[in-house]
């Protein structure tokens, strides 16, 4: 179990990684400051700052988040806030300071920003931290200067912000920004675990893929290939006089067919040699149970493949082809699973799993080997891009819908609207995860 559990933990590791690297790529792109790229929740583990951002590890490793400066949409920023960009802005001053020059050993953040606000009224800008001052960091160093303590300018300067502070402030967190900015930094996340599928899946297809070999394994009394006089053994060459490597492409020849008559060119092996031969087969169209509990009419012969494989490799081009395919393959399916839960034609308790089931698909998947992980990350990714969008507030599609009344209305949804709305999908999401762990421990407990 503990091996599945870290595989799992890996897993979910890397896809946060990709959700969050989505937001916080646009929210840079766009200007807007982010102030911690955690994955994991507190309690922190590790952490360091580059730049105006601090990177951390959390001791919750299933989940990440990006936080950024601001927290109300459309309102005036509150003292606590500023005081947060107050210090973040200090610390920018450090970190220039260190990276211009030798500087002392760190004798803590007061000790620190109060010998450079000294150094700054003695020498140019430049000498000091390699770069003018902005606007809003004159304002703090000068602050400073008034002041027998760095927490009592950085308390006056947030209690009283000068117009200048609460501009720069204004262009740099998120809530402030247009909507457009808004509605891309929220998307990016969803639409990061979607791109990440096809990139993933051709580094698969370029490794190697495992695939059933085209030979006969059992064969379906009464239907059309044990009729036709296929045996268990047959290798299939050609379907129509299209060559058949795989399974898969077998497969495919005979649904792409449309019931009309297939041509198979077999090896037969016979008495220590192979034998060549046509078979024509005509196949039948049954009803076929979906994992979605739908029917669909599917033509088939009747045979199953004997479980020997082969890894086929391709080449850059073929495996972003096969990608976007496969991509879309599974998006496709993922839509009509959550389309067939919805429409109650599948049972939640069979169609939903959670985190312990995960784990131990993940552990099963990895002792398969890399292709079947990653086959198996990126169903997850998608999973998790396609439900984000969902408009469920607390998730990125929820923010989304924020966003659309905002833009039918022409201001923000009034705070306690949002804070309802809110505290609904709080109630949701806590009550859906209390219902996929009891039903994962229910299939334990049943076996």
């Amino acid at each position: 179990m503990i091996y599945s559990i870290c595989f799992a933990a890996l897993v979910f590791a890397v896809l946060v990684i990709v959700h969050e690297a989505g937001h916080f790529a646009m929210a840079k792109k766009v200007g807007v400051r982010v102030l911690r790229f955690s994955i994991g929740y507190p309690p922190k583990v590790f952490g360091f700052r580059r730049g105006e951002t601090e990177y951390s590890i959390g001791a919750t490793p299933f989940g990440g988040y990006v936080r950024m400066l601001g927290d109300e949409v459309g309102e005036d920023p509150k003292s606590e806030e500023l005081t947060i960009y107050l210090h973040e802005l200090g610390l920018d001053l450090i970190g220039a300071a260190r990276e211009h020059g030798p500087v002392g050993a760190s004798a803590g953040f007061d000790d620190d920003l109060r010998a450079i606000a000294d150094r700054l009224a003695a020498a140019p800008d430049a000498s000091v931290i390699g770069r003018q001052l902005k606007p809003d960091e004159a304002l703090l160093v000068n602050e400073i200067r008034r002041q027998p303590k760095i927490d009592d300018a950085i308390k006056s300067l947030a209690d009283n912000p000068p117009a200048a502070l609460l501009e720069a402030f204004k262009q740099r967190a998120f809530p402030t920004q247009p909507l457009g900015k808004r509605v891309l930094i929220v998307l990016a996340g969803p639409l990061a675990n979607l791109l990440f599928a096809p990139v993933l899946l051709s580094l698969v297809f370029m490794t190697g893929v495992p695939m059933f070999l085209p030979i006969v394994g059992k064969l379906a009394k009464d239907l059309p290939a044990a009729k036709a006089g296929l045996l268990a053994g047959d290798r299939i060459l050609s379907v129509n006089g299209n060559p058949t490597g795989t399974w898969n492409d077998f497969s495919d020849a005979i649904k792409a067919g449309n019931g009309s008559p297939i041509k198979l060119e077999v090896s037969r092996p016979q008495g220590g040699s192979n034998t060549q031969m046509t078979i024509v087969i005509t196949p039948t169209r049954i009803d076929q149970k979906t994992i979605y509990g739908t029917s669909a009419p599917t033509w088939i012969i009747g045979v199953q493949p004997s479980g020997k494989e082969t890894v086929k490799h391709y080449g850059p081009l073929g495996a972003v082809r096969e990608a976007c395919k496969t991509t879309a393959e599974i998006t496709s399916q993922t839509l009509i699973g959550m389309a067939s839960i919805f429409a109650g034609s599948v049972p939640l308790k069979d169609a939903l799993g959670g985190p312990i089931q995960i784990a131990q698909m993940a552990g099963k998947e990895a002792h398969d080997g890399f292709a079947n992980l990653a086959t198996f990350t990126v169903m997850l990714s998608l999973n998790l891009g396609i439900i984000n969008l969902l408009p469920v507030p607390l998730l990125d599609g929820g923010h989304l819908l924020f966003f659309a009344f905002e833009g039918v209305r022409g201001k923000p949804l009034e705070l306690r609207y949002r804070e309802m709305m809110l505290q609904v999908g709080l109630f949701l999401l806590v009550a859906l995860m209390a219902f996929v762990i009891f039903n994962d421990i229910s299939r334990i407990v049943q076996g």
